[in-house]
């Protein structure tokens, strides 16, 4: 027999070690092929006798997913040669599930001619009934033998229940192993071991192992869902309500601004949430107010002429930053609709988009801390706070929730914030001749003004928010004036756009491979992308300060629920609407400390950091290209604007040390002889998510290396829609509007 064995070897050398194989294994006949065999034959064969060919260490594939695919062949008959060369290797396409012959893998056997591999330690033959070493090792239920590849380290299981060839009978004959047991049900609450230490599998691989409590369509009822939608947006609070507090103070808004602020971002982020789900990716992915757009509406507010400017101040901004969005917004919405994003993404790949995201975060360093710092009494007790409930306290379990973990923000800036009353109503912030009613009665009384600036920060009784906002009030429309449209702020944003596209991008695949869907194909991301921009032009319209995106932090949310039901999303997107219509909902939210709020951010844009670079897990990390790359990018991202930030004679003096950094655009080195392109050039680069995208994307689009090495984003195909329309049937357009869509490709409805 030619396949799994080799043929002419001493019987002397191979007695021993087959008697000891042949005492442990199961008796099973061995599979003998036919010379005029056909593929079907071979996979009802394989089908039956829980064979899986796992070649190949880089993609692995389950017999579940193989039965789905008619188009998979495997050529059974090329096992180990006569001469004990290994086989070739072979790749399924993840997507496909076709075979394609990429060499030889499995290393050969020196001294040993009869197919068997070495033990290394972990690597095991035999199936789960023997006593093979390493058979203790394995937790799952089911058969779980283990071929051990050349490369060692290369994980083989996906899901905890995959069924591998591995076990040779006292012949030297490969014989496949026995259907595992199925697995027994999970109770609620308790989290199945699929990945150890929370890894993913390889790039590539579309696993259907869930660890979702509730599924994409799957409806818990209405009382859970509301549980589920409240508990997923409370997650992702430090996101939605934290930058007004950082630009309307900034733009010479009164607490009330901030407030109404806040209020038409809850409003715009349940809008939007709720148009993305429905004709947008589809994916579970809440939208609001990224922090992409955040730096350069600092760098807009931070101009020449706003600097001065005392009597409506704060208008004029926010409808300068009104038009900027509305304009970038517009050239996102044709770059999606129009289908060139799908010839955009060819170029996006992770190697770009991680250190994109992660500059998106580091981008704020000159502000965290530095604002935070002014009461180290809230801050600190803040961060660290918010760090032992995430990572000390994240196994601990509150009938049978991870409360300390999902509910981290939220809870420690309640418990922060009850800690930093108490030290106003004690008497810790108040100074001798100085009133509490800052920073107006402070100003002339030279004793307090030392004061001023601590008691800003530090006291809960400084905001009048809850005074002057009203109870009820329903964001509109133009409620701060009409757009003013600028080339300068315009072209700034139209980068931005392209920035927060990217971003978007690999939001997208993570979360469908985060809850077991097939990466969607161009079109839908083009269809996504698309929305987003129209979804912008209304956050532009109704002046929320930002453009409305999808929120890199929902990677994390979905990680740690283990919610991905898009009901959820729905209806805790309707309570964000009705909460926005509540004044005084906005006002609460307004009335947080400035120390707390920047001591909370420092963790979410560390966060950010983090999901940002995680995304190098579908790369080759150990790759010197991939690490040169990245670190090149991150550091030019970090040090070009710090060139261009040093042009600040003048607005040293006037702006804020936290505010310095973004006031690059009106004294950069760069001069053309046009002020409006002057002004948008030393924007840009002064920008360290612009300048980090910029080098990344020319690098790893010109430095050669593998598609592996890349980790290239697989993107389903509209072939795999014809193969098999319900694979791709969660990202599709609702019945009642898909008609209405099919005469734009792009839109993939």
């Amino acid at each position: 027999m030619e396949s799994g064995s080799s043929s002419g070897i001493p019987e002397k050398a191979d007695t021993k070690k087959a008697q000891k194989l042949g005492s442990v294994l199961p008796k099973i006949e061995p599979f003998v092929p036919k010379k005029d065999h056909s593929p079907r034959e071979l996979k009802s064969w394989a089908k039956r006798t829980g064979f899986v060919s796992n070649f190949s260490g880089e993609t692995v594939t389950s017999v579940s997913e193989r039965d789905q695919n008619e188009t998979t062949e495997f050529d059974l008959e090329k096992g180990l040669e006569k001469n004990g060369s290994s086989s070739p290797k072979i790749e399924i396409d993840p997507v496909l599930g076709r075979t394609r012959n990429r060499g030889i893998e499995i290393e050969p056997i020196s001294g040993a001619r009869h197919g068997l591999p070495k033990n290394r330690g972990d690597g095991v033959l035999g199936s789960r009934d023997g006593t093979i070493r390493g058979e203790n090792q394995r937790k799952r239920t089911g058969t779980e033998p283990v071929l051990v590849a050349k490369d060692d380290e290369r994980k083989v299981g996906l899901n905890g229940n995959r069924n591998d060839v591995a076990a040779v009978n006292g012949n030297g004959h490969e014989i496949p192993a026995t259907t595992p047991a199925a697995e027994p049900k999970k109770e609620d609450g308790e989290e199945p071991e699929v990945y150890p230490d929370d890894e993913e599998p390889s790039h590539g691989e579309w696993h259907q192992s869930s660890r979702m409590k509730w599924g994409l369509r799957e409806n818990p009822g209405f009382v859970p869902l509301i549980y589920y939608g409240v508990q997923h947006y409370l997650s992702l609070a430090g996101s939605l309500i934290f930058i007004p507090l950082i630009i309307v103070p900034g733009m010479g808004g009164t607490d009330k601004d901030t407030a109404t602020v806040i209020s038409t971002m809850l409003l715009m982020s349940g809008i939007t949430t709720i148009l993305h789900s429905y004709f947008g990716t589809r994916l579970p992915l809440v939208q609001g107010s990224s922090f992409v757009y955040l730096a350069p509406a600092l760098v807009i507010m931070n101009s020449q002429e706003y600097r001065n400017l005392t009597e409506h101040k704060f208008r004029h901004i926010m409808r300068e930053l009104q038009g900027a969005i509305i304009v970038g917004s517009i050239f996102q919405s044709i770059l999606g609709f129009s289908g060139l994003m799908s010839v955009f993404l060819r170029l996006i790949n992770p190697v770009v988009v991680a250190p994109t995201i992660a500059a998106v975060g580091l981008a704020f360093f000159s502000y965290g801390f530095p604002q935070a710092g002014s009461c180290v009494e809230i801050s600190l007790p803040q961060i660290l706070l918010v760090l032992i409930f995430t990572l000390y306290l994240r196994g601990v379990s509150v009938l049978g929730h991870r409360v300390f973990q999902i509910y981290a923000v939220p809870l420690s800036v309640i418990i922060i914030w009850t800690y930093a009353f108490f030290l106003t109503t004690g008497g810790a912030y108040n100074y001798k001749g100085c009133s509490p009613d800052i920073p107006s009665s402070n100003i002339l009384i030279d004793s307090c003004k030392k004061h001023a600036y601590t008691m800003k920060h530090c006291r809960t009784d400084v905001s009048n928010a809850w005074r002057t906002a009203a109870w009820v009030r329903i964001p509109y429309p133009f409620q701060w004036g009409i757009p003013v449209f600028h080339l300068r702020t315009s072209i700034i944003m139209i980068i931005v756009s392209l920035v927060a596209s990217v971003d978007s991008v690999g939001t997208y695949h993570t979360a469908a491979m985060r809850i077991n869907l097939k990466p969607p194909t161009p079109r839908i991301v083009s269809r996504g992308i698309g929305l987003e921009g129209f979804c912008s032009i209304l956050a532009g319209l109704w002046g929320s300060g930002t453009g409305s995106t999808t929120l890199t932090e929902n990677v994390h949310t979905i990680n740690i629920t283990k919610v991905a039901s898009r009901r959820a999303m729905e209806l805790g997107a309707v309570f964000l609407i009705l909460f926005s219509f509540i004044g005084k909902v906005g006002a609460i939210l307004a009335s947080i400390p400035q120390a707390l709020a920047a001591a909370i951010l420092c963790f979410i844009w560390a966060l950010i950091v983090a999901l940002g670079l995680s995304t190098l897990q579908y790369t080759q990390t150990g790759s010197f290209r991939n690490m040169t790359i990245v670190g090149v990018s991150l550091f030019l991202g970090l040090s070009i604007p710090a060139y261009f930030q040093q042009y600040q004679s003048e607005s040293s003096l006037i702006l804020p040390s936290y505010f310095v950094p973004y006031a690059a655009a009106s004294n950069g080195p760069v001069h053309t002889g046009s002020e409006q392109l002057d002004f948008a050039i030393n924007g840009l680069l002064s920008l360290n998510m612009v300048v980090t995208l910029l080098v990344a994307f020319v690098l790893d689009n010109t430095v050669p290396g593998s598609r592996q090495e890349r980790g290239l984003y697989i993107w389903s195909s509209a072939e795999d829609i014809t193969m098999d329309p319900s694979s791709l049937s969660d990202y599709s357009l609702p019945k009642k509007v898909a008609p209405f869509c099919r005469w734009a490709k792009c839109l993939g409805g």
